[in-house]
């Protein structure tokens, strides 16, 4: 794995959903209520598909609004038949999550060398900050942005440059972790820093520059940051 000759990030801005969060126990229940298992990827793939839709038509509807909306299009996809209350239930389940098992060490390591740390997630604020709270998380970070602020999903450049300007820095300051390679070219096409942590089934965008830093955890992540003078 690429490790960076680069001085230490002033902030590094962590993603939330599937890089701090484990959505396996909901991506099995999708799968399971539509007997296919490839239901959750299919799902969050429009998710991703019509949240980018708002952006470009200059409309905003948050990510759980998106989520449910999308959710009904995969059921008319699928063909299968799944109650609007078993949908409902389904998308929720995002406030179910619980931190991968590496997170809060590498969190603790990450703050025991005195990094600034923030979160940016393109879920609402209402109930994403609350989450993180419930499942220890939130103490680690002195800011918790959520997309809500600017009313434009990443990988749009808006939310990184929103984020880097309330931390006090420029974006070429901010190295923005995550586990998703659309997070990764948004953040590079904000100016920002990237670190990408390869969760099982993700992979990077081969269209776009590598990130700086690359780990399979938070936690060995942890020990190349450290690594930076």
């Amino acid at each position: 794995m690429p490790i960076s000759s680069k001085n230490r990030p002033a902030v590094l801005l962590f993603d939330v959903n599937e890089t701090l969060l484990d959505l396996s126990d909901m991506q099995k229940a999708v799968n399971q209520a539509f007997g296919n298992e490839l239901a959750f990827k299919l799902w969050f793939a429009q998710l991703l598909e019509y949240a980018l839709v708002e952006n470009a038509t200059g409309r905003y509807h948050d990510f759980g609004e998106v989520g449910q909306a999308v959710m009904r299009m995969t059921v008319a996809i699928t063909g299968k038949e799944v109650p609007e209350e078993k949908q409902k239930e389904l998308v929720a389940m995002v406030k179910e999550t619980q931190p991968h098992p590496d997170v809060i060490p590498g969190l603790q390591k990450l703050q025991q060398a005195g990094f600034r740390m923030a979160t940016l997630t393109n879920s609402p604020a209402r109930s994403a900050i609350p989450h993180l709270e419930e499942v220890g998380l939130k103490a680690f970070f002195e800011e918790t942005f959520s997309v809500d602020s600017v009313a434009q999903f990443k990988p749009a450049r808006a939310p990184y440059q929103f984020a880097a300007e309330r931390l006090g820095v420029a974006p070429e300051d901010v190295m923005m972790v995550a586990a998703h390679g659309w997070d990764m070219a948004g953040a590079l096409g904000a100016g920002a820093r990237t670190a990408f942590i390869s969760r099982p089934g993700q992979v990077l965008y081969p269209l776009a520059p590598e990130p700086e830093l690359i780990a399979p955890t938070l936690l060995e992540l942890a020990e190349q940051l450290l690594k930076m003078e």
